[in-house]
């Protein structure tokens, strides 16, 4: 057998003290892990299906001066065999099964119910609601740079409310997908911005961050999601409409990932609470990497799956009281993201002023500038809210400008010295203006 080791997450961490690598499955086909000292890093790299545990062994002996002995090899082989974290028939088979039992399940249980939010719908109802209260009145984390929150007051003139309620209607918001305990002030402020809007909604569209997703994908499920305070029914003919359109290939290859994936959970568990547990049509839709747009091999704005998309979103949302949702985080910066170098006071006021450069594109609901300002960098700052947000941007069409609510910094790290930036905004009308 040439093993050959599947995408996994490999996060590092110390073992009794030891340097080891913990290897996990993001589609958890197992609930296993790996784990495997930091030594044996290079074996990891040579696992690409072209060599046996001869191979390996000859490999890692010419290309990295190590001598490792077949029988440890093959110990590691198997180790992640077991976890089905190898391309072979056994993780294809559970692959399978997986995926089989995903599609015929009732509906997509929370996957973070009971771990990173309470499963209890009382207990979780209470801790939105702590949220909403301590926002400050103007629905900003305090972390904000005044010149970066506005509020918005517009009054309806007795002859025409109507045109005037249209025209301050919220159209769309940026929600991040950071955990509660850390983005929870952020959460709050940009939910509680939208609260009209969301409950007058007939249909929300939400474009979540697929961290697992491949290159220039857009990932469909006709499966509901399901909160803690009940089911949200995905829209259908919505979904049937945009796999007509891409294939269905394109639309559900990669399904499996909205098993596991967070982005788009969080959101919906917010959106159920704001509609006080009443349900609406949802189109959820996981947005995978735009890497190989910002290294300029290709052009967001004329990639066919994402145009074909954005068309029959457009239509969609045509005749319907629609909201549309970025389930997106910005920057990743310091070494938790593999970034070599630490954050320290400098760069911590450096990421908010990138941040801020960003976040201008943002209120302008620009998403050519947005993502060139992105790309510019060469996305150093690991903005993996990037595909989401773009396409909020384009399926919102100009037709709108946003409001910043929140933004804040958040810790990725013990040692203070790896962040996670940000930000809640809301889009109005472009109409009226702020």
């Amino acid at each position: 057998m040439n093993p050959k080791l599947r995408p996994v997450e490999v996060r590092p961490f110390e073992d009794g003290g030891r340097p080891a690598f913990l290897l996990r499955d993001p589609l958890a086909l197992s609930d296993k892990v790996a784990v495997l000292p930091q030594v044996l890093g290079p074996l990891l790299a040579l696992m690409d299906g072209s060599r046996d545990v001869a191979g390996l062994h000859a490999a890692l002996l010419v290309r990295a001066g190590m001598r490792i002995s077949p029988e440890i090899i093959q110990h590691v082989v198997d180790q992640l065999d077991d976890a089905l974290l190898l391309e072979n028939d056994r993780s294809a088979q559970a692959f399978a099964e997986t995926l089989g039992a995903y599609r015929t399940a009732p509906f997509r249980p929370p996957s973070l119910a009971g771990a990173g939010y309470p499963a209890d719908p009382a207990g979780l109802r209470s801790l939105l609601d702590d949220y909403l209260a301590k926002i400050s009145l103007n629905g900003a984390s305090a972390d904000v740079s005044s010149a970066y929150v506005s509020e918005v007051v517009i009054q309806a003139g007795p002859e025409d409310s109507g045109a005037a309620a249209r025209q301050t209607e919220i159209v769309g918001l940026i929600s991040p997908h950071i955990d509660y305990r850390r983005g929870g002030p952020i959460y709050a402020g940009v939910w509680e911005r939208a609260r009209d809007a969301v409950r007058a909604a007939d249909m929300v569209i939400i474009l979540g961050t697929d961290h697992a997703g491949s290159t220039g994908r857009v990932t469909l499920t006709r499966q509901h999601y399901a909160t803690p305070f009940g089911v949200l029914p995905t829209d259908s003919e919505v979904v049937d409409a945009i796999a007509d359109t891409i294939g269905e290939e394109a639309a559900f290859d990669e399904e499996i990932h909205h098993r596991g994936e967070h982005s788009i959970e969080l959101a919906a568990v917010w959106l159920h609470h704001i509609r006080d547990g009443q349900a609406c049509q949802v189109v959820p839709i996981l947005c995978g990497s735009f890497q190989h747009f910002v290294a300029g091999h290709a052009d967001p704005a004329a990639d066919p799956v994402l145009e074909a998309t954005l068309d029959v979103l457009q239509t969609a949302v045509a005749d319907r009281r629609a909201v549309v949702v970025a389930a997106a985080d910005l920057a990743h910066v310091g070494p938790a993201f593999n970034d070599p170098f630490p954050i320290d006071h400098i760069r911590y006021a450096q990421l908010q002023a990138a941040d801020e450069i960003l976040i201008e594109t943002l209120t302008e609901a620009d998403p050519d500038a947005f993502f060139h300002t992105i790309a510019s960098e060469g996305d150093r700052r690991n903005i993996c809210g990037l595909p989401p947000i773009y396409l909020a941007l384009r399926l919102l069409n100009g037709n709108a400008c946003g409001e910043l609510t929140g933004y804040d910094r958040c810790p990725a790290d013990g040692q203070y010295t790896s962040f996670v930036s940000v930000c809640g905004m809301v889009f109005r009308n472009r109409e009226v203006g702020l």
